[in-house]
């Protein structure tokens, strides 16, 4: 199949069956493609969509979104995961309100020289967003493509990825580029799927390799399995006499960074320790149902512990500015938290 006839046969099964009502199609600019595809990275366009109408409503212009206070923008991010994406929206959006006087570059080049900005995301932001010739290879891209032409291995491997890139500059047209770009996303999202693909509605079936060998399944290839740690931790809810709970902030960088959490600590001999360098005592603590989040590279096992602190005359060491706060459940303010946080808050707000 010519790149030519790949084209003409990827658009027009865009021009039936391609997606056109996403709200990041509408009123498109740099910006909005920009939120969308960064949002849209490791992330389902189902899951997506909810936090991008919020995002969209509480920073409409990137010098909104420049300005807003960095708690404020992560708890706005808060249960789509992988917060660095968060920390360099922030990071871009001041670079682009301050230094670029509120305008997006519009290459390749120039776009991945911004924090968070890889060179698919830089290539959707230029084909869609200025209607510019430029190539993507996002994760449904190289399944496509993969199966396509029967590339074997993993595309984590540079040499894999190396290959995958030669086939979508070559077959990515000058004419149409904006919805050539969206088909060839919507075509990895919507047949070409990770299981159960509907291979017999693919437009480009005829010269699929893998399909014509019955190997779909074997496309793309695997990522070498590895048996992953395990971390444990205790977590403490520790409350004060008016219920409130006591959150800190992580450093800006490293695991969950910049996010608020609930203070933890290897053993349970540790716990009245801690609550001292608080300036607080504590009374009764109630173990919760332990817990498990999985990260890409390790598991967290931990043990929630409720416990009842209080002052005992000390002067409470609780400083805001030192990146202490206290959180009432039932007049929450506008924090970033990783979603197991998220979610133990929550359950504790429905259980008493």
């Amino acid at each position: 199949m010519t790149p030519n006839e790949f084209q003409e046969n990827v658009l027009h099964w865009f021009d039936h069956f391609g997606r056109t009502d996403l709200p990041w199609q509408q009123k498109i600019s740099a910006y909005r493609v920009w939120v969308s595809e960064i949002m849209l990275q490791q992330t389902q366009v189902s899951t997506v969509i909810p936090y991008y109408h919020r995002f969209m409503a509480a920073y409409p212009k990137v010098q909104d979104l420049a300005k807003a206070e960095s708690d404020e923008v992560m708890h706005y991010w808060t249960g789509l995961g992988y917060y660095a994406r968060a920390r360099n929206l922030h990071k871009t959006a001041k670079l682009v309100s301050h230094q670029l006087d509120g305008k997006f570059p519009s290459t390749v080049d120039s776009l991945s020289a911004l924090p968070g900005i890889g060179r698919s995301t830089a290539g959707a932001i230029c084909a869609i967003a200025f209607k510019r010739r430029a190539a993507i290879l996002d994760g449904n891209v190289k399944r496509v493509l993969a199966r396509f032409s029967a590339t074997d291995g993993w595309p984590g491997k540079t040499e894999v990825m190396q290959r995958l890139w030669t086939l979508t500059e070559k077959y990515t047209p000058e004419a149409r580029i904006a919805d050539y770009t969206q088909a060839m996303m919507d075509l990895g999202a919507t047949v070409c799927t990770r299981s159960n693909p509907k291979c017999t509605e693919c437009p480009l079936n005829t010269h699929c390799r893998a399909y014509k060998d019955d190997r779909v399944h074997q496309f793309p290839g695997k990522k070498p399995k590895k048996t992953l740690p395990v971390k444990e931790k205790i977590m403490l809810v520790i409350r004060n006499v008016k219920g409130e709970i006591l959150l800190q902030q992580n450093p800006p960088t490293g695991l969950w960074g910049g996010l608020w959490v609930l203070p933890m600590v290897d053993s349970l001999s540790e716990i009245d320790a801690i609550c001292s360098t608080f300036g607080l005592s504590t009374k009764h603590k109630t173990p919760l149902q332990p817990r498990r989040h999985t990260f890409s590279h390790f598991h967290l096992d931990y043990q929630p512990i409720e416990i009842d602190a209080y002052n005992d005359g000390h002067q409470s060491k609780i400083q805001e500015s030192a990146g202490q706060v206290w959180y009432n459940l039932a007049n929450p303010l506008l924090l970033g938290f990783p979603a197991p946080i998220k979610a133990l808050l929550g359950d504790i707000a429905i259980n008493h």
